[in-house]
């Protein structure tokens, strides 16, 4: 590769890469390159049909690559402001905003369906029994159908000049005239920078920020287990919201306990990212099992003597890991209760068969925190108030399941940090958790840019 330079260099294709370039394509004359260590959407195919073809996927076919983790989840868009971040913290108009990102993702062809009306009598259901429900306009795309819809979004912006470099990693970035990408073959120089590196980059772009002294402070994390349940169980909620969110606090300790990621007849899948293992859930537009199955997180902060809540969550998993022989542990939340480890007999008693088949039955207490289990059961003897059924016996538990949201930026209005001419958004920055979020600060960083330009 020749050395080249650009007005704006974007390092990473999820959503805030893609979405930045496109505000740039759309209202700038810069020239601007795309540059991801992964594949292009349609060549990550070991992943795409993984619930039930494949056993398990090497990291960066999960989470790199065109469309980012986001390309290979079952596109669940919540055309919400505060949901997945909070964007009134950057933009004055978040709802206009969230209109142009749902504008252009039904331009490429996600379906027209929308969730999230005539909610009040949920979100009064729940309020009596003392959780929050949050009602979200949303869209389900489908597994099967976002790599479509993210292949026809390329297509476009390199109609509108957009450069893409994949399968190329950044190996380093350095502050001279401006900005120098050393990739393994060449040197990518910018005016400026756009870190769009999601949850994969994450631990890359906090040693460039530690190098080039920009601000960063630690984030909480989210850790708990994958609840899989017979469909039945939620369907007249699904009909009205197809991921619900309920918020909770629980009466022993007083944490914050959520549901995340609902996947409608969907299927659990197996992550693997080299040092540890996790869970987490698809569900597709054509392809449907019996069950419905959602994430089920603890939200972890830590003040003194340690801030590192990314440390201590990859000790978990890595216990979790150990535990399970390189595979996630499932349990009957009954067997939970009751303090013994599941066996395949116990969970073959269950009327729930699991989707995921690449587990060891085994016993989470082992491997998740005291406290932690304990908020999950309590969790979800209050969410059953709300969802009669999903704390039965047969309910099964696959962990772990842990969401790191990085180290987090500090920066402007514009998504600028400390250090001029360098911007951040996305979740690699902290600053997002999901899709419509990510594309959101994507494109308020790329107005920022062209601001700053002026």
């Amino acid at each position: 590769m020749q050395n080249a330079s650009y007005d704006v260099a974007i390092i990473g294709a999820g959503p805030a890469g893609l979405f930045a370039a496109y505000e740039l394509a759309l209202k700038s004359n810069f020239k601007v390159i795309v540059i991801d260590k992964g594949k292009d959407i349609k060549d990550r195919k070991c992943s795409l049909q993984f619930f039930t073809k494949c056993l398990k996927c090497e990291p960066c076919n999960i989470l790199c690559g065109l469309g980012g983790a986001g390309g290979l989840s079952d596109g669940k868009l919540n055309l919400r402001a505060d949901i997945g971040g909070n964007l009134k913290e950057f933009v004055d108009e978040p709802d206009e905003l969230i209109k142009e990102i749902d504008s252009i993702f039904l331009k490429h062809g996600a379906p027209g369906k929308l969730y999230g009306k005539n909610l009040k009598e949920l979100e009064k259901l729940a309020s009596q029994h003392g959780i929050k429900f949050i009602p979200i306009p949303q869209r389900h795309i489908g597994s099967d159908l976002l790599p479509k819809v993210i292949s026809s979004f390329k297509k476009e912006l390199e109609e509108k000049g957009i450069e893409f470099l994949l399968e190329k990693e950044v190996k380093e970035i350095e502050k001279e005239d401006g900005f120098k990408l050393i990739l393994d073959d060449g040197v990518i120089k910018a005016k400026f920078v756009l870190a769009c590196v999601g949850r994969s980059g994450a631990d890359w772009l906090a040693k460039q920020a530690k190098k080039l002294g920009i601000k960063t402070r630690h984030a909480p994390i989210d850790i708990g287990v994958r609840v899989e349940i017979p469909s039945v169980v939620m369907e007249d909620i699904i009909n009205k919201a197809w991921d619900p969110k309920f918020h909770i606090y629980t009466p022993t300790y007083d944490d914050f306990v959520r549901t995340f990621c609902t996947c409608p007849n969907g299927y659990v899948v197996m992550e693997d990212y080299g040092e540890y293992i996790s869970v987490n859930g698809h569900s597709t537009l054509h392809e449907k099992s019996n069950n419905t199955n959602f994430a089920f997180l603890v939200r972890i902060e830590l003040t003194e003597p340690i801030e590192n809540t990314t440390a201590y969550g990859k000790s978990i998993a890595k216990m979790a890991t150990t535990i399970g022989g390189k595979k996630p542990i499932l349990q009957r939340l009954g067997d939970l209760k009751a303090g013994r480890r599941s066996t395949w007999q116990r969970i073959e008693k269950s009327y729930v068969e699991p989707t995921l088949k690449n587990v060891t039955p085994g016993d989470i207490s082992m491997a998740l925190p005291h406290r932690i289990v304990t908020d999950i059961i309590e969790g979800l003897n209050k969410l059953a108030k709300v969802i009669p059924g999903i704390n039965e016996d047969s309910t099964l538990l696959y962990a772990p399941e842990i969401k790191f949201y990085s180290m987090r930026f500090i920066v402007n209005k514009n998504l600028e940090t400390n250090l001029p001419n360098f911007f951040v958004a996305g979740d690699g920055a902290g600053l997002t958790r999901g899709i419509v979020s990510s594309a959101a600060t994507g494109i308020i960083a790329a107005r920022g840019i062209m601001k700053k330009a002026k």
